[in-house]
């Protein structure tokens, strides 16, 4: 007999192959943290509103309590777990820790990968809402503090540390500038 409300996926998780029959409803965030065992991404809102959850596809942000697993299938996800690599923290992980861009922790994992994500976001030349001009021949978006503040606004901090996590993602955004 045939299962209709279940499917087996693949999915790369951190560069690590993963095969799961789940049900069709089940997402993204849940996957990952109850059949993977990648508990970095939290369950804030289960809403989309926190960001705690944020995780990166292919790439690009998003928030895995409002994807569907299936959804993912053949992806490439990274976590928390997946942003250092050989041990090594990112320039990011390390300017978050230098700065106290955390207090509780509980969405520092989203912070981060969302902060990676918008790094990448304004590296290719997206604009954003607090951009001056987002014509598609503009100049590409200066990033200041304004500009982190916007493209940081989808992951909330219950601590208060946005002074700090703006600070972070300003200082690393200059270090690559320079290594760069």
């Amino acid at each position: 007999m045939t299962n209709h409300h279940r499917s087996v996926i693949s999915l790369q998780v951190n560069g690590a192959p993963h095969r799961l029959s789940v049900d069709n409803r089940t997402t993204l965030l849940d996957a990952l943290r109850e059949d993977i065992g990648h508990t970095g991404p939290k369950k804030g809102c289960d809403h989309g509103q926190c960001g705690a959850c944020t995780v990166l596809l292919d790439g690009r942000r998003v928030v895995s309590c409002l994807t569907l697993a299936v959804a993912a299938e053949g992806e490439e996800i990274t976590t928390v777990e997946g942003l250092a690599g050989d041990g090594e923290l990112l320039p990011l992980q390390r300017a978050f820790i230098g700065l106290d861009g955390f207090q509780c922790g509980y969405c520092t994992s989203g912070q981060l990968c969302s902060a990676v994500g918008m790094l990448a976001e304004h590296a290719a030349g997206w604009p954003s809402a607090a951009s001056a001009d987002v014509s598609p021949d503009g100049p590409a978006p200066v990033l200041d503090a304004a500009e982190v503040r916007e493209r940081m606004s989808g992951n909330l901090c219950r601590c208060g540390a946005y002074p700090s996590i703006v600070r972070a993602v300003l200082e690393t955004a200059a270090q690559e500038e320079i290594a760069g």
